[in-house]
């Protein structure tokens, strides 16, 4: 069990997390599940026996569908099954399902209970810890959302296992980005003789990335410091998702692999730690081969990172780079440069 008092909640990691806690969490008050249509396929008899006589709303997969009109279904449902302010709402799924379920147990009657039940290895090792919620609108990622803390966190690795290989390769690409910022974890993926989807390896990064982001969370809750240290390769990981149809995680992996290009090439990373870090996110893309960007929508890809929540008025395009083995920075450049800079990353 992690505790991480400012995120006023406790964590749980391992095999059992939900066998122990999960029957303890369902008592004593109404509850409300929300999935999605794959994880609700994959485990009818897991439903059925944690939540026996429990509202399930199933929202179809995808990140489309993080949007406001499902906020709205869902918020609607739980009127409609009669939630108070001392109900409780189980966000069981990946990413997706984490940021609207916790936005909407955020909003309904201003804040009630939340639990997320992370079921895919991107949602384990990040977004399911943190408390950021968010959907997306007009063509913008996580633009309208909130920070609220879910009550605790049951991240088992038991779910992975029906997990494709690009699923996993989507967590690959935040794992990446803890090594960027972390040498423990940075020292783990290098030096590690199994392979990277292997279970029991993919614990111990989970609980050492979930380690990584509470500490820095509870230094800087609400982003106005450390905590932007964990948009690493997402400035331009975000804009390549709004364009490319890859996944988040898949996305992330080439924003890395663009900004360190860019950040060596600046001299703001150092060269020798710089390449180590490439290849270790060049080694996650090749999990899934299948998945592969096609680089020639990139000027596109530049334009959308103009929205980028991390910019400010001086029309900067601001990215979190990796300096040093675990150092990070913040590095700016106007539009124009931005975009040459990538696309000279693009052609190396």
């Amino acid at each position: 069990m992690l505790k991480t008092p400012s995120m006023e909640g406790k964590i749980h990691v391992g095999k059992d997390a939900v066998k122990k806690r999960l029957p303890k969490l369902t008592e004593g008050q109404k509850n409300f599940v929300l999935t999605d249509s794959n994880v609700y396929a994959l485990y009818p008899d897991w439903f059925k026996k944690y939540f026996p006589h429990t509202e399930i709303f199933v929202l179809p997969a995808g990140e489309e569908n993080k949007n406001f009109q499902s906020l709205y279904c869902i918020l609607e449902k739980m009127t409609g099954a009669g939630l108070h302010r001392t109900s409780r709402l189980f966000a069981v799924g990946g990413g997706v399902i984490g940021d609207i379920g916790g936005l909407a147990a955020a909003l309904y009657m201003r804040g009630i209970s939340c639990v997320q039940v992370p079921t895919t290895l991107l949602a384990q090792v990040d977004s399911s810890v943190g408390g950021k919620t968010a959907v997306d609108l007009g063509g913008v990622k996580n633009v309208v959302g909130a920070f609220y803390q879910p009550c605790e966190v049951l991240v088992d690795p038991t779910f992975l296992k029906t997990l494709p290989k690009r699923e996993i390769k989507c967590g690959l690409g935040e794992i990446v980005k803890y090594a960027a910022l972390s040498g423990e974890i940075f020292d783990l993926l290098r030096d590690s003789e199994k392979e990277w989807t292997d279970l029991s390896f993919l614990e111990t990064l989970i609980t050492s990335c979930i380690r990584h982001k509470a500490r820095v969370v509870e230094a800087d809750e609400k982003e106005s410091g450390e905590r932007r240290s964990l948009n690493v390769g997402h400035t331009t990981g975000h804009a390549i998702e709004l364009t490319s149809g890859l996944s988040h995680g898949e996305s992330v992996l080439y924003g890395m692999l663009l900004e360190t290009k860019m950040a060596i090439a600046a001299g703001i990373c150092e060269k020798g730690y710089g390449e180590e870090l490439l290849a270790l996110t060049v080694k996650a893309i090749a999990q899934s081969p299948a998945s592969e960007m096609d680089f020639s929508s990139i000027e596109k890809d530049a334009e959308k990172a103009r929205s980028d929540k991390k910019n400010t008025d001086d029309g900067k395009i601001k990215m979190a780079v990796a300096k040093a083995k675990g150092v990070w920075t913040m590095y700016a450049l106007p539009f124009e440069e931005y975009k040459n800079a990538l696309l000279s990353a693009v052609k190396e």
